[in-house]
């Protein structure tokens, strides 16, 4: 019997914040930064990092992709909402998700398997999953890791670098 094959962040898709839908298939030889945002958390200020980082290092080939969530109670109910509070606030410019679930049993698809593949899922919003280019989770890093934090850098750094 064939084994079957392993998933891949490329094999997973979010509603987009703009309608139709976020296929991460279309990264495929990327790395991807994975953020569960919120735009009213103490952490909300990272969303300047973000940018920044997406900015700096797009590229080299390394795309951030937000992903609103409400399961922390500290995000607007909609799409419309959020969106604007994005682009306004922060100048957001790198792909959004619609306002999705990240943990327990309603987490989204990709959510569900990077817990099962890591053992991990967000535990407070600005949560981060770096996808390396080969599609394979590379690290997971919590709201305290800065986006231009040494850690994440040479995280990311490591996942562009293969």
């Amino acid at each position: 019997m064939a084994a079957a094959k392993e998933q891949q962040a490329w094999d997973f898709s979010f509603p987009s914040i703009e309608g139709g839908t976020l296929e991460f298939r279309a990264f495929a030889g990327h790395a991807l930064l994975v953020v569960n945002t919120a735009s009213f958390c103490g952490y909300t200020y990272q969303y300047e990092g973000l940018k920044k980082l997406h900015e700096a290092r797009t590229a080299e080939g390394l795309t951030v992709i937000g992903v609103p969530s409400q399961d922390f109670n500290q995000e607007s109910p909609d799409n419309k909402t959020v969106k604007t509070f994005c682009e306004t606030q922060y100048g957001i410019d790198f792909p959004m998700a619609g306002v999705s679930h990240v943990k327990g049993p309603s987490a989204a698809p990709f959510y569900a398997w990077v817990r099962e593949a890591a053992s991990w899922e967000p535990n407070w919003n600005f949560n981060k999953v770096l996808i390396g280019r080969n599609g394979r989770i590379a690290g997971t890093f919590g709201s305290g890791d800065e986006p231009q934090g040494a850690k994440l850098s040479s995280a990311i750094a490591a996942a562009l670098a293969t």
